[in-house]
């Protein structure tokens, strides 16, 4: 049984109904809605608070609505209140409702056929929850029902016919983002008059579009996209809909007239719609010429997706006629002679997508009158000529796509003032000359730069360092020569670079390796010498590289980032010995000579032996002398250091056993201020030691900025402090060892934990800030938040880490103020990684604890999608929360992407409908990793809000009828 006591507490006020004083509407009403909350199991909002309440009156029940003239209850309104459990049939007994919206919640089971009884309802909405099974019959006997809206659940069967041949009134129908079958009901007896919209996309709907829907001509939407249907293009039945403003049909099996080799008639049937503006056909298959008509369509047209089908024949001129158009989107079809130069008259253009035809002739100069344009892809065509100089004009173009075609002409310099574009790639063409400096200069492409496989020359512009949030760089298969300038570690974000198959030659540079986010990096095919920088070896974020075929010597080890390496990373390179299988072997030398030189030494030198040991060892005392050794107790009574600090005996050379010497083997993190090495002490205990190995400037302002904080802070969702080390060639912070490492080792390499764990991660982290914003005797902005710098520990309760770039407010100060002065300022450094950098932060604005809020939510997303935010900016050209905002809106990609977060993090063997509520949990992550990730600083969150928020998430699992996981600390 679904609702144990509902037979009980129905027959107690049945009873009450009967022999009751009160009037009989109202107190059949409230019996009928206190059956409806015992169905509930959960209510995390206490949306139904004011229902257990005495002294309340019913009409006064939060989300109930009565007439105010006769006292009955007309509406009931629930909607995202997160209420789980099933819908009771009782509500069935309140016949005066017209109103009943539960949309938005966590409600399962069956929707009762009893809903059908309520002939008074108008509006009834029951999207966004989790219920299955089929749409009942009985709703046909709704006839004053108007709007209907069921969409995105798990109902299945066919729509029945009852529903749209009995209710005459509908004017509002969502059925979408369902798994229905079967044909749209409508035949010659069933009319819609009254229909404006009707939404069935994302369903496993068949057949054709109804003749009978010609009839429904106030028709305003339509959207059939991502189904099964198949026959004709609707031409007969569009053109009786005048008020029609947005048709979907992409992604069926739809086909043109005459076997699917005509395209005009259906164009034809939407030239008088005066009020068009979207039409969808992308991805059917579509066959014959791209019409002249097309340009008859009305002038009111913004959107026009003809994507994905077989279309051919050339693009009329005509087309220039939609003056109105903002996207235009042609591409992956079979159309082929030139881009006509009228295109220049669509001065609203904002996106032009013709890739993948086989389009030719040249660029026509005209389109860099198209002001507005701001995504080009003519990519994957036969274009041949120069790049227009006048691109220069589009002012707002931001991505330029003109890959693989047979361009030639060298890069126009103009191009470098496109100042706001982000992704340029001009690679696989026949384009020759230098790499204009203006061109290399554009700080503001922040996806990638690809000019590869080109017949380029010369050498690489210096320019090219300004590219200071570039992620990737290929160059790879050209003429380019020269050497590699070291100035490229000026571009900070980079991750890819690729250099291979040109003639540049000199030496590798060291600076290369020290780039902080470079994950792949390609030499090979070039006449470079000497030795491989250890900088490489010791990167740690280095995963691909490609050495072969140069002129390399010297010896490799497969220590640090090699030690994935195979030979194939290093072939063609004679002069490069190592344990690589297939390399050859390093040998030593014998130095004979030392021999003859050591008689002497012996003979002669023991005084001076003696007194070199005498004088180190003086040394030696002195400088431990100077090197401060500080226990957690001792930054908490002794702020200042004048007084003799007690500290626990850990010297530098305990230390440096610990850690082999902070050899590459124990390495295990690297930042922008230090390594991190792991090592054990001669007590067995395990620690962390973060190393700044150089002194003076900021990187000795980061230690002592580090110090500053750690002396100051306690919470058990940071980390704490063992012992500090200062000397003047040494700087080190000791922790504890977290057994279970960093987070973003569990999100990409060996995850174990389920979605109660990942919201307690969640929880742990927004409870960490929340001190450091609002709590903390000294108000901290962290400024780096991201997974390599949460911790977990042997409970897999999460700890923030790395201080090393925050700021410490004054505590009187406004902590919400973006401007805040700080104790110790990082002018000049990028505040943050890339991808979890707020937008105000590249427009010059200091750190602010909203940026805090921004970065916290990028890591929500990226636990969630399993993405990281690089990732996304390289393959999908847009930020994660961009990208995901994208999922959000529309149903079926956000119910894929919630599904794949369930499979990577659901316990095997929950019960569907227990999986149920934990997509809702997903799905609430996802809420709010968007709402902290606004663009506008002042409309996100606190950090406080978003602690009470994780909290009530967290209660909320903890509390429910989920079966509790404990997780395992991995060893």
């Amino acid at each position: 049984m679904m609702c144990l006591i509902r037979l009980t507490v129905f027959l107690f006020f049945f009873l009450e109904t009967v022999y009751g004083k009160e009037n009989g509407g109202i107190v059949n009403g409230k019996s009928s809605l206190i059956s409806f909350m015992s169905c509930i199991v959960s209510d995390p909002q206490n949306a139904l608070e004011s229902w257990k309440s005495r002294g309340v009156h019913v009409c006064d029940w939060s989300g109930v609505r009565c007439n105010n003239a006769s006292d009955v209850i007309i509406e009931l309104d629930l909607s995202g209140r997160t209420l789980g459990g099933t819908i009771s049939p009782a509500l069935a007994n309140i016949s005066s409702l017209q109103i009943l919206d539960l949309s938005g919640n966590f409600l399962v089971g069956h929707i009762p056929k009893e809903l059908g009884y309520l002939v008074h309802l108008g509006e009834l909405s029951l999207s966004g929850n989790f219920l299955e099974g089929h749409i009942p019959s009985e709703f046909g006997s709704l006839h004053n029902l108007y709007y209907l809206d069921m969409r995105s659940n798990h109902l299945e069967g066919e729509i029945p016919p009852s529903l749209f041949c009995n209710g005459t009134s509908l004017s509002y129908v969502d059925l979408s983002n369902n798994s229905l079958g079967g044909q749209i009901p409508l035949n010659n007896e069933c009319i819609l008059k009254e229909l404006r919209y009707l939404l069935l996309w994302s369903n496993k709907l068949v057949g054709q579009v109804p003749l009978a829907l010609s009839n429904s001509t106030k028709l305003k939407w339509l959207d059939l996209g991502l189904n099964m249907f198949s026959g004709e293009l609707p031409s007969k039945i569009v053109h009786n809909w005048p008020q029609l403003q947005f048709l979907y049909l992409s992604y069926n099996n739809f086909a043109s007239h005459d076997g699917n080799t005509n395209l005009e008639p259906f164009f034809a049937s939407l030239m008088n719609l005066s009020y068009f503006e979207e039409l969808e056909l992308a991805g059917n298959n579509l066959g014959g010429k791209l019409p002249h008509n097309v340009g008859d369509l009305p002038s009111s047209l913004k959107e026009l997706h003809l994507e994905k089908n077989l279309i051919y024949g050339s693009i009329p001129p005509h087309i220039s006629n939609l003056v109105n158009l903002t996207f235009l989107k042609l591409s992956n079809n079979l159309l082929n002679g030139s881009v006509p130069s009228s295109l220049s008259h669509m001065n609203r253009l904002e996106r032009i997508y013709l890739s993948n035809n086989s389009l030719s002739g040249e660029i026509p100069s005209t389109l860099g009158d198209n002001q507005h344009l701001g995504l080009l892809d003519m990519s994957g065509n036969k274009l041949s000529g120069p790049i227009p100089d006048s691109f220069a004009n589009l002012s707002q173009l931001r991505r330029l796509l003109l890959y693989d075609n047979q361009l030639s002409g060298t890069i126009p310099p103009s191009l470098g003032k496109c100042v706001n574009l982000e992704i340029l790639d001009l690679s696989h063409n026949k384009i020759t000359g230098l790499i204009p400096g203006e061109v290399a200069a554009l700080n503001s492409l922040k996806l990638y730069l690809n000019l590869s496989n080109n017949n380029l020359h010369g050498s690489l512009p210096l320019e090219l360092s300004k590219m200071d949030m570039v992620l990737s760089i290929d160059v790879s298969k050209n003429n380019l020569s020269g050497s590699i300038p070291p100035q490229l570690e000026s571009c900070t974000a980079l991750e890819y670079l690729n250099l291979s198959g040109n003639s540049f030659e000199g030496s590798l540079p060291y600076s290369l390796g020290q780039l902080l986010y470079i994950r792949a990096l390609d030499v090979s095919s070039n006449h470079l010498i000497g030795e491989i920088p250890d900088s490489f070896k010791l990167s740690s974020s280095l995963k691909e590289l490609n050495f072969s075929f140069n002129k390399f010597s010297g010896n490799v080890s497969n220590n640090g980032a090699f030690s994935n390496l195979t030979i194939d990373s290093f072939l063609g390179n004679s002069g490069l010995c190592g344990p690589f299988e297939g390399m050859q072997r390093c040998h030593k030398k014998r130095s004979y000579h030392l021999v003859f030189l050591l008689i002497p030494v012996l003979l002669f030198g023991t005084p001076l032996i003696c007194m070199f040991l005498r004088y180190s060892m003086a040394i030696k005392s002195k400088v431990t002398k100077q090197c401060s050794f500080v226990s957690r107790g001792d930054l908490e009574n002794n702020e200042e250091g004048t007084k003799e600090l007690k500290y626990p005996r850990i010297s530098y050379r305990q230390l440096r056993e610990a850690t082999g010497g902070f050899s590459s083997s124990s390495l295990i993190g690297s930042g922008r201020f230090g390594q991190v090495y792991k090592g054990m002490l001669h007590d067995n205990t395990r620690v962390a030691v973060k190393v700044l190995d150089t002194t003076g400037g900021e990187m000795s302002r980061s230690f002592r900025r580090e110090c500053q904080i750690l002396k100051k802070i306690r919470h058990r969702n940071l980390i704490r402090i063992i012992t500090i080390c200062c000397r003047p060639e040494f700087n080190a912070i000791v922790f504890p060892l977290m057994p279970n490492g960093s987070l973003e080792r569990h999100l990409y390499q060996s995850q174990r934990f389920d979605v109660v764990q990942l919201v307690r991660i969640c929880s742990d982290v927004a409870e960490g800030i929340s001190y450091l914003h609002h709590y903390s005797p000294v108000k901290v902005v962290h400024c780096d938040l991201k997974p390599s710098n949460i911790l977990l520990d042997e409970d897999m309760t999460a700890l923030v880490t790395d201080f090393g770039i925050s700021r410490l407010l004054h505590s009187d100060e406004n902590i919400s103020t973006s401007n805040s002065a700080s104790f110790s300022s990082t002018h000049g450094l990028l505040c943050g990684s890339v991808g979890y950098i707020a937008p105000e932060y590249g427009m010059g604005k200091h750190a602010s604890t909203e940026g805090d809020v921004y970065s916290y939510g990028v890591l929500v997303l990226e636990m969630v999608s399993g993405r990281r935010p690089t990732d996304v900016l390289s393959h999908e050209g847009s930020s994660l929360c961009e990208w995901i905002k994208r999922q959000y809106t529309q149903q079926h990609q956000l119910q894929n992407l919630v599904e794949q977060t369930l499979q990577r993090f659901s316990p095997c063997g929950i019960p569907y409908h227990r999986n149920k509520i934990l997509k809702d949990v997903i799905l609430e992550l996802i809420e709010l990793g968007l709402l902290c990730t606004q663009h506008n600083p002042s409309t996100r969150p606190t950090m406080l809000d978003v602690a009470q928020e994780m909290g009530r998430l967290k209660d909320y699992l903890t509390k429910s009828t989920l079966p509790r996981h404990s997780s395992q600390s991995p060893h």
